[in-house]
């Protein structure tokens, strides 16, 4: 199994491809959306990078889970994702920081947990 360092050359490449960032822009802390300038159709040619560089099959909704914040989920109120909310996004998405969303879960701020670190911890649970 690749160590945590090889991991995150390997996602750092797959996302400077898909994206067209520079590499010192993939940082584990950085953001998809919000500091790599990732939409929703980039998500499905990660997903496909991804898989291919570690030879791995996702399936979809796995790594980017859907809709977990739409308004008729009932997993939202008042913008807010509520705590049954946060206890579904533990479920679908171990590999996210979850603590640090629930300490202020804003709807509009779901996108950050998508990050460069929570894709290496997918990756690493997912080649073990």
């Amino acid at each position: 199994m690749p160590s945590a360092d090889e991991i995150l050359d390997k996602v750092r490449e797959t996302l400077v491809d898909a994206l067209g960032v520079d590499d010192d822009e993939v940082t584990p802390s950085a953001t998809l959306i919000g500091d790599l300038g990732a939409e929703s159709i980039d998500f499905l040619d990660i997903v496909f990078r991804l898989e291919k560089c570690f030879d791995i099959k996702i399936p979809r909704g796995e790594l980017f889970p859907e809709n977990l914040a739409a308004a008729d989920s009932g997993f939202v109120a008042d913008g807010k994702v509520t705590p049954e909310g946060i206890a579904q996004l533990r479920s679908k998405m171990p590999h996210a920081d979850i603590d640090a969303f629930a300490k202020n879960p804003l709807v509009s701020k779901i996108s950050d947990l998508f990050t460069v670190d929570m894709i290496c911890k997918f990756i690493a649970a997912r080649l073990k």
